[in-house]
């Protein structure tokens, strides 16, 4: 899939990255199994990366080691969520509002890449596609932010986020890729207020929908 990428430094950046991206889209389901040597021939690299991959997922909290079953993707904690949705509005504001003032024309016309892509995915009904597009358009405007250790924290509230449960909701996918839109378009007029809005908007929706749901 096409689209803005990370520039990875090591090979266990990459195999995290894939790993984090494959959690969050639900390739790999919680409380599924990672088998290193699996990784490692699906990936087309040593075990040694996938191994330090998943020690720093560990530590992120997308995995949880076990000494019987090996490391596991970790399961979703109802009781925590509703926490992890005020830091999340909170940290990705912050990290928002900083990358408005770095990303450029390029990056600005690859996000509307991606845009295209979740709106395609969202048509297609591909739920799967649409959460590691959302995931992938996140992640590339937090990355102009300059702000590594704030991102840090964010991807550890991710790991704790239920986005595969939420994208389950009937038509969630679709009033996503719709936030989205929302999003770009702020980003595109370089509106602070609008972007920021959208954004939070954004993130609180999926989570009093799946409330919604779940309390009913």
């Amino acid at each position: 899939m096409k689209g803005l990428r990370v520039k990875h430094r090591t090979k266990e950046e990459f195999v995290a990255d894939f790993l984090r991206e494959g959690i969050i889209s639900g390739r790999f389901p919680r409380g599924s199994k990672l088998k290193q040597a699996e990784l490692a021939q699906m990936i087309g690299t040593s075990i040694t990366p996938v191994r330090e991959a998943i020690k720093l997922l560990e530590a992120e909290g997308f995995v949880l080691g076990d000494s019987h079953r090996g490391a596991v993707v970790a399961p979703f904690d109802m009781g925590a969520t509703e926490e992890i949705v005020d830091l999340r509005v909170t940290l990705e504001s912050k990290l928002a509002l900083a990358a408005l003032k770095h990303l450029t024309s390029q990056n600005v016309e690859e996000l509307r890449e991606l845009q295209q892509q979740i709106e395609q995915a969202a048509v297609n009904g591909d739920r799967e596609a649409v959460r590691l597009i959302n995931y992938r358009f996140h992640e590339a405007i937090y990355m102009a932010s300059g702000l590594p250790q704030t991102l840090q924290f964010v991807r550890i509230l991710w790991a704790r986020y239920p986005f595969d449960l939420i994208n389950k909701l009937d038509n969630r996918i679709e009033r996503a890729s719709a936030e989205h839109r929302e999003m770009l378009s702020a980003i595109i007029v370089r509106d602070e207020a609008a972007m920021l809005s959208a954004l939070r908007v954004h993130i609180r929706a999926g989570w009093d929908e799946f409330k919604a749901n779940y309390a009913s």
